[in-house]
This record gives structure tokens, sequence and C-alpha cells, in this order.
């Protein structure tokens, strides 16, 4: 995944966008399954139809690209879109009004800031820039200075201080920016689930960078889905899926740099300015795309005490994190949907949280 507390700036529009369409069939009388392929805010998505006539499934997965590339262009925070026009006129100060489209999905992020208790929080998008994670096709060699930092953070105020959903107007000072990158994808992508419904499939995974969606099943089975090791090579768990539901995980392996020997990630603490600690990996299964992505950056930020209370007052009832001690805490309703692959790794501890 190339990513979530704020997952930090995935929307510098800098990728060559590329398709790739293909079509399998095992024989002629098995189920069709279509996948269309294209890049699209920082990542490779893929999005998978099954058993569904091959014509219509390429033009319903070509909608989910058009879908993706215009949210790409609207959530951009730093480009000449919505979004990015917002933070120019809240540079400037003063209250601002928000279109009704952009209106709707801050106000989605902003119950989420409140019901995480801060730890997800979109208006950090100035700390974001500071520290280099606002370009995606760069990662930054070294930390900003303790003293830009600290004076971030005093120019920051939190979304829920600042948003009057009333009015859609967010209103603010200098040196604050939305980033709505630990929300936007989860959000694209339940879009893209909904499009693809609306042209009548019922089975389908929309995977943008290993975060996805799924719907239905892979004919008579469930869909399979990995989940990455945080700090080796290969697959650390297998969820199978089935009706409708959603999985994201979020990790410190996903855009970071080291120095000194030690790793900054992309996943940034908005009460303390740096990247999260505690946690190296968050894996979310809820029915929302969105709620699960936004989660999984409130989650990696809560650390390895807290994010259990965090997790229930976001409603989550399926959660699975690695701590930096190799430790793997598990929600009981998880632990009945996840398989560890890693019987080579008798140093791993599970730890199911009640």
């Amino acid at each position: 995944m190339t990513g979530h507390g704020l997952v930090a700036g995935p929307f510098r529009l800098r990728w060559a966008i590329c398709a790739v369409l293909l079509i399998v069939a095992a024989c002629a009388r098995d189920p069709v399954e279509t996948r269309y392929r294209f890049t699209a805010m920082g990542t490779l998505v893929e999005v998978t139809i099954f058993d569904h006539p091959p014509l219509e499934a390429e033009a319903a997965a070509r909608d989910v690209e058009t879908l993706f590339l215009d949210l790409q262009h609207r959530w951009d925070p730093w480009d000449d879109g919505p979004l990015g026009r917002l933070n120019q006129a809240l540079a400037a100060g003063g209250s601002v009004q928000v279109d009704p489209g952009l209106a709707a999905i801050i106000d989605r992020s902003n119950d989420i800031a409140r019901a995480s208790g801060g730890a997800f929080d979109p208006a950090v998008g100035s700390l974001v820039k500071l520290w280099g994670f606002d370009d995606a096709a760069n990662i930054p060699d070294r930390p900003p200075s303790s003293m830009t930092i600290r004076t971030a953070l005093e120019a920051m105020q939190p979304l829920p201080g600042i948003w009057d959903p009333s009015t859609a107007t967010v209103a603010t000072a200098p040196g604050v920016a939305i980033d709505l990158g630990g929300f936007a994808k989860g959000e694209a992508v339940d879009r893209a689930i909904s499009l693809l419904q609306e042209h009548g499939v019922a089975n389908a995974i929309v995977n943008a960078g290993g975060d996805l969606r799924a719907i239905g099943r892979r004919g008579n089975r469930p869909w399979r889905i990995g989940v990455r090791e945080p700090r080796l090579e290969g697959v650390l768990a297998a969820i199978e899926v089935s009706g409708d539901q959603s999985v994201f995980t979020s990790g410190d392996y996903e855009r970071f740099f080291e120095l000194e020997g030690r790793r900054y990630h992309h996943i940034l603490d908005p009460r303390t300015g740096y990247p999260s600690q505690g946690l190296i990996s968050v894996t979310v299964l809820a029915d929302n795309a969105a709620t699960a992505d936004a989660a999984c950056t409130a989650l990696m930020v809560s650390g390895p005490e807290r994010w259990p209370g965090v997790a229930s007052g976001l409603g989550l009832d399926k959660v699975m994190v690695v701590e930096d001690t190799g430790v793997i805490q598990i929600t009981p309703a998880m632990h009945g949907k996840v398989r560890l692959l890693r019987e080579d790794r008798p140093d791993l501890q599970i730890r199911e949280i009640p």
C-alpha cells in the first residue's frame, strides 16, 4: 500500500496515468473475471469484476477510473481543485465558505475526528507539508527542526474547532490547511463500489494499493485478502471476506526514511507533530471503506495502549495491530476472521484484546 494523525500527502499529481485491462477465464464454461488497472491518488488501483459480461465489466471499470481521477483532482490539497483553493483561502485568514461537494466529505471526516478524540485530524496539512510528505513522488531524507514543528503546532487548530457544519464554513487563521489523505482513498473506494453496483455488478473488488472493499463472492468461495508483513517480505495473514466488507491496512513501512537508526514515517500524530510510535501496522475490517481508512490512521496514532478505546469509539470490533515489539494484538471478532500464515515465525506473540 502506498498511502494514513493523518496519512500524509497522497495527492501530488505527477503520475503517468495508465490503464490495463485483463480478462481471465480458466475455460469456456467458467465465469469470466475481468481486471482493470490504472494509477490514481498515488497508487495502483485494480478493479476486479467476477461473473459479469466482459464488455459491460470493462465499461464499468473505466467509469471507476474516471471517478478516481476526478476525485484526485478535487481532493488534492495543494493543486487548483476545490480543496486546493480552500487551503489557499485559509492561508489568507478569515472564514471560508466550502462548496457542497467538498463540505460533505469534510463533515464526515470531522465526525471521525471527534470520535477518535483527535487521533485522526485532517486539519494538519501544514504539518504534512513541513515534513515533505505532501509529495508522493519524493520521500524526504531528514525531519524538520524541532522549532519549526513547534511553530506549526502552535498555528494549527483541530478540525472540529474550526468547522461549522450548519453553515459549511471553516473559520481559521493562516497556518491551517486541510489534507484529506487519511480518508479520501477510502471514500473513493466506497464511491467506486456504488458506481459498480449502479452498473449491475454484484461481485467485485476495488483495491487501491492494498486497501479494498469487496462485494459478493468469487464464485462459490469468498474473496481471500492478504495482509502484508510489516517488517519482512511476504504475507503475514489472510482474511476471507464476502458480502460487503472493507479491509484496510496502514503501517510505518509505506513511506518513510531512516536517519541515525530511527524510522520516520508518514503517519503523523497531530498532537506531537512527529510520526506515530508504538505500532508498526494496523488492519481494520469494516463495512465502510472510508471509516476503515481513517480508523487505521487513528489507531496507529493512538498507540499500543489507547487503540482499543479509540476503536470502540469508532464502532469497530474487527482490528489487528502489530506492535514495534512484534506482539500482535487482535480483537476477538477479528481473530475469527484472520489466519496467520507465518508458521516460520515462532517469535510471534498473539494477544487477544477483550
